[in-house]
This record gives C-alpha cells, structure tokens and sequence, in this order.
C-alpha cells in the first residue's frame, strides 16, 4: 500500500487532503500539532466516508526541531517507502515567541521545521514520490533580512503579516532549489498557492474577529477549495513529471527569474544546512 503524510491534517486544508488521499487508498499519516479527541473522530469520520482503515493520527510540532526528528524517526520504523509528503501546516503567530532552538515561532512552523522534516523522509522517497508544500500568493512581499529572518523573523519590530509573508518566499525558493536536486531522482516537488481560505490562520485575535467572519468568510474559498490545487498536485496523473513550479487554481503560475534564480536561494539553502545539520545523519538529496 502507497502511504501519505499530511501535516497539519486534523483541521481546515490539511483535513480535506487527507481526505482525498485517503479516498485513493493510501495509507494516511495524520501529522498533527497536539492531537486530541477531536482529532480522533476527524479520523474516523475519514475512515467512514472513504472506506480506508489505513489512517493513523502521528504527533508532530514543528516548533521544536528535535521533535520533528522524533517524528521522523517514528515513521521510518513503520513505513518503507513514502509516496506523498504534503507540508500543509501553517501558523500566524500573534507576539513574537522564540523556540528552544532559538527560531521564531513562525518560522520554525511554517519553513524550517517542514525543510527538516522533508529533509529527514526523503531516504524513504524514490521515482515517483511527490511532495508538496504549502505556499501562498504573499511569497512576492516577503523579504529574507539574514541572520533576523531565523530568530525574528524580519529585521524590524515583531508584525505577524510581513513575517508570514517572509516565510511563504522562503518555502517557496526551497520548493525551486529542492526540485532542481532531486530532478534526476525522478521525485517532484511544487509549491501550492490555496488563495485566500476560510480557516483559523486567518484569525487575528482581536476585535475586529466578528466582522471578519460574518462579512469576509462567505466570501472567501472555503477549506475544499483552498486544498484542491495541492489535492492535484499530490493525485493526477498529469502531474506525474512536473516539478519546480508554483501552481494556483490547478495551473502553473509563472513567478519570473527574480524568484526562479532569486539572489538568496542558495544562502538561504545553506543557512537553513547549517541550522539543522546536526539533526541529519546523511545528505538526504544525493
């Protein structure tokens, strides 16, 4: 049986690609923050709808690099061979918040913890493997001010927008340069934009919430549609041999040599290595 991981699986995006990778017979990994019993009926309700009782829920917090090796190491143990990786997970924190591994919070969640998870599970990935990670059309205002973008996020004052904003450029110069080194390995990796979705990340905790949900969120694509450009991305056929693109409503998008060939891709590479280096225990593109 092919498997699939899906992170950030138990609610919003993450919920509806399980959903569909299930409904296709794969083993499905629920990778998600804190799972509770609310996760568990999610999970049967999976079960119920797609006839598949190959899906587990798997505890992961990408916040904290040595359990994402933790995680890793887990699945290894359990699995051979990985069909489909879906980074899907995503946060906007709302104060600035420094992990034990001295990363801003968001940062750790939204690229350097998917950079080492994919980085871990490639040796299980092979001819035919995809993964996918989730972009967003904000990767075109976002900004990599080195050292401040790993431990601030930005150079200036703590704004959860331009930081979400910088970590989406970053996962989507790694999705360029990850794809150009695996190419030969016959393993895709795309970047999805969901367009602007109805779920939590949208919420800003403040007074304005209410307005936001009853005069923003009809209006809006709603989970279902956020995912479907990854759910294409990881499932057609067509899909098979494209690589190193940025995809929005199911069509590559042309993002222009300035993000192709961006001037920091390799430097934002090679300090994203020298972060999680000592949590890799082989060069997982070669």
């Amino acid at each position: 049986m092919k498997t699939a991981i899906i992170t950030g699986a138990g609610t919003g995006m993450g919920l509806e690609e399980a959903k569909a990778v299930a409904a296709k017979g794969y083993h499905t990994i629920m990778a998600c923050y804190r799972p509770d019993a609310d996760t568990e009926v999610k999970r049967q309700e999976i079960i119920r709808e797609t006839g598949n009782q190959e899906v587990e829920v798997m505890d992961i917090d990408l916040a904290d690099l040595s359990e994402v090796c933790r995680f890793a190491t887990m699945v290894k143990k359990r699995i051979q061979h990985l069909d489909l990786l879906m980074n899907n997970a995503g946060t906007i924190q709302t104060a600035y918040h420094r992990t034990r591994d001295g990363l801003e919070h968001t940062v750790s969640v939204n690229y350097v913890g998917p950079y080492l998870l994919t980085r871990l599970l490639l040796p299980l990935m092979g001819k035919g493997s995809r993964i996918v990670n989730m972009s967003s059309l904000t990767y075109r205002i976002g900004r990599l001010d080195f050292p401040e973008f790993f431990t601030h996020g930005r150079k200036t004052a703590f704004y959860r927008i331009p930081i979400y904003c910088n970590t989406k450029l970053a996962i989507t110069l790694f999705t360029f340069h990850l794809a150009s080194l695996l190419k030969d390995r016959g393993i895709t990796v795309n970047a999805a934009d969901p367009w602007i979705v109805s779920t939590e990340i949208i919420r800003m905790h403040m007074f304005f919430d209410p307005l936001t949900d009853l005069f923003f969120r009809p209006f809006i694509y709603t989970p279902r549609q956020g995912a479907d450009t990854a759910i294409h991305l990881l499932l057609d056929e067509d899909k098979a041999g494209q690589t190193g693109t940025f995809n929005r409503s199911n069509r590559i998008v042309n993002v222009g040599d300035k993000f192709y060939h961006h001037p920091q891709m390799q430097e934002l590479w090679d300090r994203t290595e020298a972060i999680v280096t000592k949590y890799l225990t082989t060069q997982s593109y070669e």
